[in-house]
């Protein structure tokens, strides 16, 4: 898969939560995580078993305006408001920093107005902050990574995974 992401949580509060969700971006391949405005216990108290932060870069930031993302990455909020692309038909950027609300609350108006697009998993009501997350995650792993097409039949096996076409040394006329 060519680019990268980065998943964080805004005004988070429960530590088990936080550690679910860099568990999550650790095991899918998260270029960095991040908290904005998180609760103070947040730093205390991590429930994290991969030990993420060290592995993968972490970077609390007190609030947006603080917040710096890498040039050409685009910040996706994930929220279920009007508007919101539903995650389905949303084709991840391939430099994305997706954000998502506390666990008792929506993202700030002043992180929606920083985001480049807002996503919305389809359900019927909210889910577990640090699942939505996992979701999201796993969606763009597979659709951008290089999976073949699902089998069309039940139970059906795929032809496995093509090989991702090369732009290296060696490869050119």
């Amino acid at each position: 898969m060519r680019g990268y992401f980065a998943i964080g949580a805004e005004r988070i509060s429960k530590p088990l939560n936080l550690g679910n969700l860099i568990r999550s971006a650790h095991a899918f391949g998260a270029s960095f995580v991040f908290t904005v405005d998180a609760h103070h216990k947040i730093a205390a108290s991590v429930s994290d078993t991969s030990h993420t932060p060290e592995h993968v870069p972490y970077f609390p930031w007190a609030d947006a305006g603080q917040m710096h993302l890498p040039d050409g990455c685009l910040l996706v909020g994930i929220e279920l408001i009007d508007g919101a692309i539903d995650l389905p038909a949303f084709h991840h950027p391939p430099r994305a920093a997706y954000i998502l609300g506390p666990e008792r609350g929506e993202l700030s108006q002043d992180m929606l107005r920083r985001c480049d697009h807002v996503i919305a998993i389809p359900t019927r009501f909210s889910i577990n902050m640090a699942v939505a997350g996992a979701i999201v995650m796993y969606d763009r792993v597979r659709t951008l990574g290089w999976f073949p097409p699902r089998p069309l039949v039940p139970g059906g096996q795929s032809a496995g995974r093509p090989v991702p076409a090369s732009h290296g040394a060696g490869n050119g006329p």
